[in-house]
């Protein structure tokens, strides 16, 4: 056996002409594939004929202890199967690589939303690639520490001038994956990371002069954190709750909330310190106090006044800059906060109510100007605190998201599902024939008794009560997170209606028929 040992041969090599991660060359590179993005953004982007090859890698690239805390992380890969979406153009292909593989079932439900494109034809042109893979890194880490998988994925793209990565959010796994694949990435460059953390964003909020809460960014230490917090009562005797934020956080999974002694004296710098145990509640489940500010002390982090008021919502604004450096305001959202404080993302419905949905966005595009500046690409979201005093609104711009989110795919699929588009100027959503929509989306139901639901179930029972979407009336529900829901209890959707009110009837719809379905 040994005497044919020699006759065995590699199967892979990882090339040679990979540079190190992090390296000026590696910089270089990087920025040499971020200009062709320009002229594919002039040539082809707007030819819906034009071959193509989008490489989605749909990563949270977080903290891993942070990312461990987010119940079925991994299946949140699943969001941006809305991408999915960009097959009904026929000369795109789509690669989509996951932490696990995706169940066949959810991709065929996807691809049967596809107006205008048969799903046999789109099946043709989309690879699903999986690292098999479900422990809290991040997916592109695991891409990354799998050159055979790397190369698979070059292997599937027909021509690299004609092909780009996009993701969920841009750290420099994501660059490093940019270069070793020799494609550029359609999102902002991970050096201007600062710019979307809860300190730069401060900043940011500042040049934009939109009102922003008191507070204090760049904090590193428990002492700094102490100190904003004493200097926050001191200023405003009256304030019951503040906020401490990490600066990298996701979805509240990196905020606490503190809550002051109802005597100003007791607020010293000495009792807010002694008192951390009892008066600062930490969002994310099982992250110890000493935990959180060893994340504080590693990433830095912020203080902030926690805003009252009789009336007061959580808007958001979705924006666009292109390779061009154009702006555009996709849409405005109300957000559905939940948890004690109202610090967890649980849902939203578009666009934002009419009392406010012009002058928000308004704000919006003038951060977006400042964020261009910078050299800010791709989509992000912006979230404020709303309230109305003396029947005016007041929007306080709380935290930029340099990356996909919540808000976004839910407007993918009303996009692509309508081909309309949202008119900042008037607060309206328009589809190509002229008529409004509305949406109520959520990532959040999450029932223990939906427990054991496979997705073959979601859809017989989707199908049976008429809860699918209806192409044709352009209304109705879309499913995600699916794979979530066996294991975890946990669902999203999309409720696409003619009116606010007719969205929100689809997700009552949908919630009463689970909860009979599994005899609550």
């Amino acid at each position: 056996m040994g005497s044919h040992a020699h006759t065995l041969k590699k199967t892979f090599s990882p090339g040679k002409d990979i540079c190190s991660p992090g390296s000026e060359e590696e910089k270089a590179m990087f920025l040499d594939l971020q200009k062709s993005l320009r002229q594919q953004f002039e040539n082809i982007f707007p030819d819906k004929l034009a071959p193509r090859t989008v490489v989605i890698i749909p990563s949270f690239s977080l903290d891993e202890e942070i990312l461990s805390k987010i119940k079925g992380h991994t299946f949140y890969e699943e969001r941006l199967l809305c991408l999915l979406m960009l097959l009904r153009m026929p000369l795109t292909k789509v690669i989509y690589v996951t932490s696990v593989p995706v169940d066949n079932l959810i991709i065929d439900y996807y691809l049967h939303l596809l107006p205008g494109i048969t799903g046999v034809h789109a099946r043709q042109r989309l690879t699903m690639l999986s690292c098999y893979d479900s422990s809290s890194k991040p997916l592109t880490k695991k891409i990354l520490e799998r050159p055979r998988l790397v190369e698979r994925i070059r292997q599937h793209i027909s021509n690299v001038d004609e092909a780009h990565l996009t993701c969920f959010n841009v750290t420099s796994l994501e660059k490093t994956l940019a270069v070793q694949l020799g494609i550029p990435l359609f999102g902002t460059d991970p050096d201007l990371f600062y710019e979307g953390t809860k300190s730069g964003g401060r900043k940011i909020f500042k040049s934009a002069a939109v009102s922003i809460p008191a507070g204090f960014e760049d904090l590193r230490t428990r002492e700094d954190v102490v100190n904003s917090l004493a200097n926050l009562k001191k200023s405003n005797p009256a304030l019951r709750k503040a906020v401490v934020k990490m600066n990298d956080g996701f979805s509240g999974e990196g905020n606490a909330v503190y809550h002051f002694e109802t005597s100003v004296d007791a607020n010293t710098e000495k009792n807010i310190d002694e008192s951390m145990a009892t008066h600062l509640k930490i969002i994310a489940k099982g992250l110890t106090e000493k935990g959180f500010f060893e994340k504080v002390h590693e990433m830095g982090g912020i203080v902030e006044e926690f805003i009252d008021a009789e009336i007061k919502t959580s808007p958001s604004v979705q924006c666009l800059i292109t390779p061009l450096g154009n702006i555009e305001v996709l849409s405005t959202h109300d957000q559905l906060l939940g948890g004690d404080d109202g610090q967890e993302f649980i849902g939203a419905s578009f666009p934002a109510t009419d009392e406010y949905n012009i002058s928000l966005a308004a704000d919006g595009k003038k951060i977006a100007e400042v964020l261009a500046k910078k050299g800010v690409l791709g989509r992000f979201a912006i979230d404020f605190i709303s309230v109305k005093r003396d029947n005016d609104w007041i929007h306080y711009a709380i935290e930029i998201n340099l990356r996909k989110g919540g808000t976004t795919h839910p407007y993918f699929m009303l996009q692509f599902l309508t081909d309309g588009v949202y008119n900042a100027e008037k607060g309206e959503y328009l589809t190509a024939s002229g008529n409004k929509r509305f949406y109520f989306s959520t990532d959040n139901v999450c029932k223990e008794c939906y427990k054991g639901l496979t997705p073959s179930d979601l859809i017989d029972i989707a199908m049976y009560h008429s809860l699918m979407y209806d192409g044709a009336a352009q209304q109705g529900v879309i499913f995600h997170l699916v794979g979530a829901l066996s294991q975890y209890g946990k669902l999203g959707l999309v409720c696409i209606g003619e009116t606010a009110e007719k969205a929100k009837e689809y997700y009552d719809k949908v919630i009463y028929v689970l909860d009979k379905e599994c005899e609550i």
